[in-house]
């Protein structure tokens, strides 16, 4: 049996390498030959999945002090990763992020870095970020990109440009009054990206990725992608597929938006239009959601081994499932 392995990571408690690797000794353990692909859906971990980084900036950071941000350039393409310089991490959570003040400038620092440095081609991996600015701290940073850049913005969601603040605001520590502030200043922005640029964001699937910063920057041209198709086909899932007998995936939480533009709805998507089965192992599960045979984490190995000794919890819960098969 030929077993393709390509999951998210399970935020918090394991990258996707880890999480690879974990469910990867389930099925070596029955001698069956695997390989590993891990995937990201365009949010955090993405520039991981893509090969990681090879340079260090230091940029504006959510809150406006300095932070270093990784990110990668090489062979004229560059991809930066918004929440490792706009991330509600960086910001201390949604308890220490001031959603009003948060903002995009040092994704726009790196951009226009990059550009400085002669990349061509610009992919923006959007998720995990604390601000809801509309990319307005971007494109101030930016100004214009120069005739001939390929802008690309991978985006995990399809929510569109003035819903970001209601849709992903509380999560980010808006009150309810911030999102009723929030969501003003980006129906102003829509009509003064309109105005400036001569592009309408608001109607654009995913434009509210990242609070509004994909649609910022599709007013400067970028294209917006979905996240998960993107980097399938950077890592070459199609051709690993046609290897392989069956398919291991995961992610960290299977909900609705699982199969709207996450790992495991992507990778599920894929291998039934290969006509392979796929599996999966997450750490809890929305009922009535799955779409294909699922373990969880919380069910068959309890809460604590799942937060705290994940990796032992998501071979044994592999084993279960491939104990189906």
């Amino acid at each position: 049996m030929r077993v393709l392995i390509s999951p998210d990571k399970f935020k918090g408690t394991a990258s996707a390498d880890e999480v690879a690797a974990a469910m990867a000794a389930a099925v070596t353990a029955r001698s069956w030959t695997t390989e590993l692909i891990p995937m990201a859906d365009g949010g955090e971990g993405t520039l991981d999945a893509l090969g990681g980084p090879n340079r260090t900036s230091t940029v504006t950071g959510p809150l406006g002090t300095p932070v270093e941000a990784a990110w990668r350039l090489g062979d004229g393409v560059a991809v930066v990763e918004a929440a490792r310089c706009a991330g509600l991490v960086l910001a201390g959570g949604a308890a220490g992020n001031r959603p009003l003040e948060a903002t995009t400038r040092g994704v726009g620092e790196l951009i226009a870095e990059a550009v400085a440095l002669g990349a061509r081609r610009l992919l923006v991996t959007v998720g995990g970020v604390a601000t809801t600015d509309g990319g307005r701290g971007a494109l101030d940073a930016v100004g214009d990109l120069p005739p001939g850049v390929d802008l690309q913005v991978a985006c995990d969601v399809a929510t569109l440009f003035v819903d970001a603040a209601a849709v992903f605001g509380p999560q980010k520590g808006a009150t309810p009054g911030d999102v009723a502030v929030l969501t003003r200043r980006l129906q102003d922005l829509r009509a003064e990206y309109l105005r400036t640029t001569g592009r309408d964001v608001g109607g654009l699937p995913g434009s509210g990725a990242a609070g509004g910063l994909a649609g910022g920057l599709a007013a400067l041209g970028a294209r917006l992608v979905p996240g998960v198709d993107m980097v399938a086909d950077a890592l070459g899932i199609d051709a690993a597929l046609a290897r392989a007998d069956l398919v291991l995936t995961g992610e960290g939480r299977l909900d609705a938006q699982s199969f709207e533009g996450k790992v495991v709805g992507g990778v599920d998507g894929r291998a039934r239009r290969a006509g392979i089965p796929c599996l999966a192992v997450v750490g809890v599960a929305d009922p009535g959601v799955a779409r294909l045979p699922v373990v969880s984490l919380v069910e068959a190995c309890g809460l604590d081994r799942a937060l705290h000794d994940t990796r032992a919890a998501i071979t044994e819960a592999t084993g279960l499932l491939l104990a189906g098969v």
